[in-house]
């Protein structure tokens, strides 16, 4: 028979936020107040009286995924204060290229696309529906800006034959600026560019070389996100996940394409693998964090936390579209995870003075979800579904009839599909990993959810109004303070919308 069996059942994260736990009122202070609720939390690992090299002001993390997580929902996911993680399952140069359109945004100054004057006409249309955007500086083959492209500027059909310098507008029609008056300074750029009747503002240097390009739009997001995810250098903060085949090559690339940390993309985080592959980066690379992962136990911590990981991902078969748990028997309820390894950590803390984060990956429905989970000892949470129906993601947005309490209605939506589905593994003949041939996933549909801009809006109104009144202000306090109650069947229908009648 088995070594053990464990009779006391574990739980869903589902099951503690709306069926099960509720957290219990505390002490509201006066100073508790909206603005003071802090979600931030130290995302890598750090020795006691020291800081750890990467903290979020928002501890969330978009799941490496196909259908969540590109280049645009890492920007957005950082001026919204978390994280990004780009997605491994796909060529290692498409992988890179993401990261690189990320990095190239820094604080309002964004590295420019640009083309030649020679170049067709049909080149700049081909960038613009690649690209989403239709704004190119025009410069010579030695950098120096000769003009600007925009939508404005041509008609696809008819001057699809023309070349970029038949059409341009030329730089004396341009307003610029200089990087020696700007000195990378956000406010004075957004000065000049008011002041230019422009959406844009090209920076250059005294030798007409182009070095960035400001957009409004930009510093708009900037000025109103002063919390955003940056690095050293003011620009957005993304992650890459690696996986146990391909790392050496893929390291590489994503370090060089500028990734601040690493996440090893594994459904079972506790083997051989994992740990050769811990063990390349911090030889190789040891000044990037990476993130072991996935487990569920304080042994799969312990495992992970001994072999140099800078933090770990808790989760196997919680997400909505896994059936990982189903296929092979093999997982554990999210609830019962989360409390088990942020118990681990906290005694390796003890034990060894080192504060490796933990994160919860996986199981996130509603807003709510996040701040249990928080509560129930995560340091930052990953979400996958929560996040596919924005308009960030890569997919399109379909709209359908469906039936909705016995009517026919039109509904907007999104396609989700987990990584280890076989419409994931498309890009590999092998397989993600070139071991299994059965999926772990299912393909699936999302509400629309319109921008990630809104729909966190919505959500960090709801976690802030629920720690404030859990008589906590920051994910510390609720790791130390919060009071979590098991909820009756009874209760859990008292809670709910009851003895009315629906309109």
């Amino acid at each position: 028979m088995a070594k053990e069996i464990i009779e006391s059942p574990s739980h869903a994260l589902s099951e503690f936020e709306l069926q099960q736990l509720i957290m219990l009122p505390g002490y509201k202070t006066k100073e508790m107040t909206s603005g003071n609720t802090d979600f931030s939390s130290q995302l890598t690992k750090f020795s006691a009286g020291q800081h750890p090299k990467i903290k979020l002001n928002f501890a969330l993390l978009s799941a490496a995924m196909q259908s969540v997580t590109g280049s645009e929902m890492a920007i957005s996911m950082a001026q919204e204060g978390g994280l990004g993680v780009i997605f491994c399952s796909q060529p290692i140069e498409k992988q890179a290229k993401m990261i690189k359109e990320v990095k190239r945004y820094r604080a309002g100054f964004v590295i420019p696309h640009t083309v030649s004057p020679d170049a067709p006409i049909s080149e700049v249309i081909a960038l613009a529906n690649e690209r989403s955007y239709s704004t190119f500086p025009v410069v010579d083959s030695g950098g120096v800006l000769l003009g600007y492209i925009t939508k404005n500027d041509f008609d696809r059909k008819r001057h699809a034959g023309l070349t970029v310098k038949d059409r341009m507008l030329p730089i004396e029609k341009i307003a610029v600026a200089y990087d020696d008056e700007i000195k990378d300074n956000l406010a004075a750029a957004y000065e000049k560019l008011v002041e230019g009747h422009h959406g844009s503002l090209p920076i250059i240097t005294r030798d007409g070389k182009l070095k960035h390009i400001v957009f409004k739009k930009d510093v708009d997001h900037h000025i109103d996100k002063p919390l955003a995810a940056l690095d050293s250098d003011k620009r957005y903060l993304v992650g890459a996940a690696i996986n146990t085949s391909d790392y050496r090559e893929r390291t590489k690339a994503m370090i060089e394409a500028g990734a601040d940390i690493l996440f090893i993309d594994t459904s079972q985080g506790h083997t051989d693998y994992v740990k050769e592959t811990l063990q390349f980066v911090k030889k190789e690379f040891p000044n990037i964090p990476i993130v072991g992962g996935n487990i569920v136990t304080k042994e799969g911590f312990d495992f992970l936390a001994e072999n140099g990981a800078d933090a770990v991902k808790i989760g196997m078969g919680p997400g909505s579209i896994c059936i990982t748990q189903e296929q092979i028997g093999v997982g554990r309820g999210q609830g019962t995870s989360i409390i088990e390894v942020a118990n681990a950590r906290d005694d390796y803390y003890k034990k060894t003075g080192v504060y490796v984060p933990v994160i919860a990956d996986g199981g996130i429905r509603v807003a709510k979800d996040i701040t249990v989970a928080w509560a129930l000892g995560a340091d930052a949470v990953m979400a996958g579904k929560y996040l596919a129906g924005c308009d960030e993601t890569p997919t399109k947005v379909r709209t359908i009839a469906r039936i909705v309490d016995g009517k026919a209605v039109e509904v907007r939506e999104k396609p989700y599909w987990g990584e280890g589905s076989d419409k994931a593994k498309e890009w590999m003949i092998a397989g993600r990993y070139g071991q299994n041939d059965f999926p772990e996933g299912v393909e699936a549909w999302v509400a629309y959810a319109g921008t990630l801009k809104n729909h966190l809006a919505q959500a960090k109104a709801m976690i802030k109004d629920g720690m404030r009144k859990a008589g906590c202000a920051t994910i510390k306090e609720l790791h130390d303070k919060s009071v979590l109650q098991i909820l009756s069947a009874g209760s859990i229908k008292e809670g709910g919308v009851h003895d009315v009648t629906p309109d």
